[in-house]
């Protein structure tokens, strides 16, 4: 296995495309409500995209036939934006975004209430995010990636959760997909030790009830909780640093720079 140590010329090029992938999240907020349908949704960020500069690295990714992917309610990933699939009151989406911005990729994803959405479904969200803050502050040289995926899957078994772990976390950057994998529940300790250079992405996936998940069988993409259960994820590229982290794709400055 090789893992890609990331020169300078490099991060300063995923930065910026994981910068542009965030703020298409932003973007795309207040068009975020019922009556709209998701395809709707793939086309403005696909339009600002363009008007960046960029491409969409899931469009055409093995055959991908989408802008980006978004997942409602029980879709746990890979969600195919449609006209069909109109939000309402009460529903939460995942939206994942990868651009590539002058050949280098930046990958992130968010949570949003459509309208007022359930106490219940909004502590989901909120634990969620957590998990991925727990996870991101395991990151640092000489640690193990293991150890990103004990402490989210400790926290989230022990808020009610269970996480999935049928998909993972991935090296990033160069390709849409390279190694290191990422795992959100791991054994303590285990895995590959993080280096300065590194760059990957950190997306917990927190289920409401079992964490396996069902592809369905007539688009070969969109991942549903096996039990038709709530399913949230955020996601962030991170970059290991010299004595820490620092998260790529933040654009808000959430998260110091370590």
């Amino acid at each position: 296995m090789s893992i890609l140590i990331k020169n300078a010329e490099q991060i300063e090029g995923i930065r910026k495309s994981a910068k542009l992938a965030a703020s298409c999240l932003d973007i795309i907020e207040p068009y975020v409500k019922p009556g709209v349908n998701t395809e709707y949704l793939d086309n403005i960020i696909a339009e600002y995209i363009a008007d960046n500069h960029a491409i969409s690295a899931c469009l055409g990714y093995s055959g991908y036939p989408k802008y980006t992917c978004i997942s409602p309610n029980e879709v746990v990933c890979h969600g195919i934006p449609s006209p069909n699939t109109i939000l309402k009151e009460g529903d939460v989406i995942n939206i994942d975004v990868t651009t590539i911005l002058n050949g280098y990729y930046g990958d992130t994803s968010r949570m949003y209430a459509v309208g007022e959405i359930s106490e219940k479904a909004r502590k989901q969200i909120e634990a969620t995010k957590h998990c991925l803050d727990l996870g991101i502050e395991q990151v640092r040289p000489d640690n193990m990636t293991g150890n990103i995926g004990f402490f989210i899957a400790r926290y989230a078994q022990a808020k009610g959760y269970s996480v999935v772990w049928e998909f993972c976390g991935h090296g990033v950057g160069v390709e849409f997909h390279e190694e290191p994998q990422i795992d959100h529940i791991a054994r303590k300790n285990s895995g590959y030790k993080m280096r300065p250079g590194m760059i990957f992405t950190i997306e917990p996936m927190i289920n409401a009830g079992k964490s396996r998940v069902v592809i369905d069988s007539n688009d070969g993409w969109t991942a549903r909780s096996i039990d038709g259960k709530l399913s949230t994820q955020f996601e962030h590229t991170i970059l290991v640093t010299e004595t820490g982290y620092e998260v790529l794709s933040d654009i808000h400055d959430e998260y110091p720079i370590t």
